[in-house]
C-alpha cells in the first residue's frame, strides 16, 4: 500500500476519512514518504531517525512478526505485534492501517482498539483515539483483567502494566491532551484503581495530580502525593517517581532538570512535568520556557513532548 501512495499528505487524508472524522487543522506537510504526522502548530513530523543498532534489531523482529502473521492468518494475536512492531520503527500511520483492517475481523477485541488508540495519539489525533479508548473501555468492562507483554522490555524484563490500565491511562492522556481535565480525571481515577504494581501507580499518580492541579482542586491533589514514597522498588518510571516526590517537596525541580540527561530518567517525562507543575504553581514564563525545550528536543512521538505542545498550543503560545 505505501508504494501506491505518492505522498504522505494524501496517506493521511485516506487514514482520516477511513476513520469518518476530520483532520484537525493545519498546514499541509511537504508530499514525503516519511511524515508520520502534522503537529498541532502545523508543522510535518517525520519518521525518527533510530540508532543503527536498534533499527536493525526492531527490523528482525518486524520480520519475525510479518512471518507469524502470513503463517497464523486467523490469529489475532499475530497480527496484534505486526502492528506493534510496525510502531515500535516509527511507522505510525502503517501500524494503524494494520490495526484497523484487524478490526473488520476481529471487532470486539479491546487489544487492537487500545494499540490504535495509542497511535492516533503519537499523530495528535486526540480525538480518534478517545474514540477508541472509550470502546475498548466498554468491551473489558467486567472482564478479567491480563498483563500486557512489553515490545520494548525494561532491564528486570518484568510487564509493568496491563490491559485494563493501559486502556484507561491512554483514555486520560486522550482527554488531558484536548484540555478535558473533568473527563481525564475520571479515566486516571479508574486507572489508579487497577494499576496494581509501583510503576504503573506513580505514572498514574503523576498525571492525576496535574489533572486535579489544572481543575483547581489542590487538597485532593496533596492527597495523591501521599502514599508515594522514596524507597518504592520502581522498575522503568523513574521519571514519574521522581516528579511525584519533587511535588512532594522532597527533591527541587532544579535537579530534575539537571538529571535529565542521566540514563535512567526519561528527559522529555521529566521536561514535561516540571514545566506542568511550574504552570499550574503560577510561574507561566518558566514553564513556558521549559515547555518549548522539551518540544525542541523531542523526541515527538514521546508523550511528554506531545503534552508540552498541547500545552503551548493551547496557552497560544508560538514554538519560538
Amino acid at each position: 500500500m505505501r508504494s501506491a501512495i505518492s505522498s504522505a499528505l494524501l496517506t493521511l487524508a485516506l487514514l482520516t476519512a477511513c476513520a469518518g472524522s476530520p483532520p484537525p487543522p493545519a498546514t499541509a506537510p511537504p508530499p514525503s514518504d516519511n511524515v508520520e504526522a502534522v503537529s498541532l502548530f502545523g508543522e510535518p513530523l517525520v519518521a525518527p531517525e533510530l540508532p543503527a543498532a536498534v533499527r536493525s534489531e526492531r527490523e528482525a523482529k518486524l520480520a519475525e512478526a510479518k512471518a507469524a502473521a502470513e503463517s497464523r492468518p486467523i490469529d489475532p494475536e499475530a497480527f496484534l505485534w505486526l502492528g506493534r512492531r510496525t510502531a515500535y520503527l516509527g511507522r505510525y500511520r502503517e501500524a494503524i492501517e494494520i490495526f484497523t483492517r484487524s478490526l473488520t475481523r476481529w471487532p470486539r477485541d479491546a487489544r487492537f482498539l487500545r494499540h490504535r488508540g495509542h497511535r492516533y495519539i503519537s499523530i495528535r489525533r486526540f480525538d480518534l483515539a478517545e474514540a477508541d479508548l472509550e470502546k475498548a473501555a466498554r468491551f473489558i468492562a467486567g472482564q478479567p483483567d491480563e498483563v500486557e507483554p512489553d515490545g520494548l522490555p525494561n532491564a528486570a524484563g518484568i510487564p509493568t502494566s496491563t490491559l485494563q490500565s493501559n486502556i484507561w491511562y491512554h483514555l486520560g492522556l486522550a482527554r488531558y491532551l484536548q484540555g478535558d481535565f473533568a473527563g481525564a480525571l475520571e479515566a486516571y481515577r479508574v486507572c489508579l484503581l487497577v494499576s496494581k504494581n509501583p510503576d504503573m501507580e506513580v505514572a498514574t499518580r503523576q498525571w492525576l495530580y496535574l489533572t486535579l492541579r489544572r481543575l483547581g482542586r489542590d487538597a485532593e491533589a496533596a492527597q495523591v502525593l501521599e502514599p508515594v514514597r522514596l524507597d518504592l522498588d520502581i522498575l522503568e518510571n523513574h521519571a514519574y517517581h521522581r516528579l511525584l516526590l519533587m511535588e512532594r517537596g522532597e527533591i527541587p525541580a532544579a535537579s530534575l532538570l539537571a538529571a535529565q540527561g542521566d540514563g535512567d530518567f526519561d528527559p522529555v517525562t521529566l521536561g514535561y512535568g516540571v514545566g506542568a507543575w511550574s504552570l499550574v504553581e503560577g510561574r507561566r514564563e518558566e514553564a513556558i520556557r521549559i515547555l518549548r525545550h522539551v518540544v525542541e528536543t523531542g523526541p515527538w512521538s514521546a508523550f511528554g513532548a506531545i503534552a508540552a505542545e498541547a500545552e503551548l498550543h493551547r496557552l497560544g503560545e508560538p514554538l519560538q
